[in-house]
């Protein structure tokens, strides 16, 4: 039988964090914010630029079941500006959207935009990858910026180290952004201090970096915990490591971060990840995969993925998968949606990110349940299992 417990802890105002079952290291929680209980283990719909692509609504949203949407401090500051968001009262009432939003820090792009940028001590001097302007950004303007578009849970600003930089590189990175971390900290207590700042009750996760070496994983992992934070990341992961690698450092970190807050596994998930991260204690995911792949007909079944541009497709009059409860499957069939593919019809993107999104949402709710009925174990090997080859 699974261990049985509960932890509240009340991080912050109107934020509270509760564990209600727990197998292994496999918890099932939910998290009281300004904006509404996320219930977890959750994956986090990512809209960049405060939308879906693939034409996809906050109003698609609330019918396939999401609970948090992820958006990009980075590129809504170089678009459409978050001093213009905040003038339109926050990213939940520019995009109508009243449950939570997490956004990413910007931190990411000083790994990504590797070509574009100049690391300090101070921050980041990027050039904007649309109109190539010298942009710069620390851990105060990214706090600003998160600020400004009043987002549920903002980010700290971090440095992303390649997962097979040399030992002192990381080491170092690791430091400045320890270093960061605190003045994000003391940034976010004085903007939401604030009397304009939108939402007062913006809460603050920090980021484990040190690529694949655990003791720097580790060590930062217990300092980071001291700053009693109000929730925590691991990142720096899915950028060049391999899956074994990564549950490894997982398996090894994890641990260190504190029991009484939520755990997020940064730009991971695959259906395969998202379960092997649970188990090792994971309460927060996203990945762009959905979305991606959903765009180029590649989509998830319980049987593994299908690409509808395949021919084998092109008289078959069932849905997507039998069952399903998405829009597309409720309704329209494989030949119907790769019939609009083919003639690169909007419409044929949309309903296959719509699938996806559903597919991953109900995943989730499956988990949640399997971890609420004690047999999260016997779920994960069932789901693995029929969906061999996705």
């Amino acid at each position: 039988m699974p261990e049985r417990y509960f932890v509240i802890f009340c991080m912050k105002g109107k934020q509270m964090y509760k564990v209600l079952k727990q197998e292994g290291r496999a918890k099932r929680a939910e998290v009281t914010t300004v904006h509404g209980t996320i219930q977890t283990p959750v994956f986090m719909n990512v809209g960049t630029v405060a939308a879906i692509k693939g034409a996809v609504s906050t109003a698609d949203l609330e019918e396939i079941g999401t609970q948090v949407e992820l958006s990009n401090t980075y590129h809504l500051h170089v678009r459409t500006g978050d001093e213009t968001i905040k003038r339109l009262g926050g990213l939940h009432r520019f995009m109508s959207w009243d449950k939570p939003i997490l956004t990413d820090s910007g931190g990411f792009q000083v790994f990504s935009l590797a070509g574009l940028r100049k690391i300090k001590e101070e921050g980041v001097y990027f050039n904007s990858h649309i109109d190539g302007r010298k942009i710069f950004m620390g851990p105060e303007e990214s706090m600003r910026i998160q600020s400004n578009l009043a987002s549920t849970i903002a980010m700290a600003f971090d440095e992303c180290a390649p997962s097979k930089a040399d030992r002192q590189y990381v080491a170092h990175s690791v430091e400045r952004t320890t270093r960061w971390l605190a003045r994000c900290k003391t940034e976010m207590k004085r903007l939401n201090s604030l009397e304009d700042t939108i939402n007062k009750d913006q809460m603050l996760f920090g980021i484990n970096q040190g690529a694949v070496y655990a003791d720097i994983r580790i060590e930062h992992a217990k300092r980071i915990t001291e700053m009693d934070l109000d929730g925590y990341a691991v990142g720096g992961l899915a950028v060049g490591e391999t899956h074994e690698e990564m549950y490894h450092i997982l398996e090894e970190t994890v641990p260190y971060l504190p029991k009484d807050k939520p755990t997020y596994l940064m730009g991971v998930g695959t259906p395969a990840n998202i379960l092997e991260g649970v188990e090792r204690g994971i309460d927060f995911f996203y990945f762009v995969y959905p979305t991606r792949n959903g765009r180029h007909g590649h989509l998830y079944t319980n049987q593994g993925r299908l690409n509808l541009f395949n021919a084998r497709y092109e008289l078959d009059d069932r849905p997507i998968e039998e069952g399903c409860g998405c829009p597309a499957c409720r309704r329209y069939s494989r030949a119907y949606i790769r019939h609009l593919l083919k003639a690169k019809e909007m419409l044929g993107l949309r309903f296959c990110v719509l699938h996806n999104l559903y597919f991953y949402n109900t995943m989730m709710t499956e988990i949640r349940d399997a971890l609420d009925a004690g047999e999260f174990a016997a779920y994960k090997k069932r789901k693995l299992e029929s969906m061999a080859g996705s």
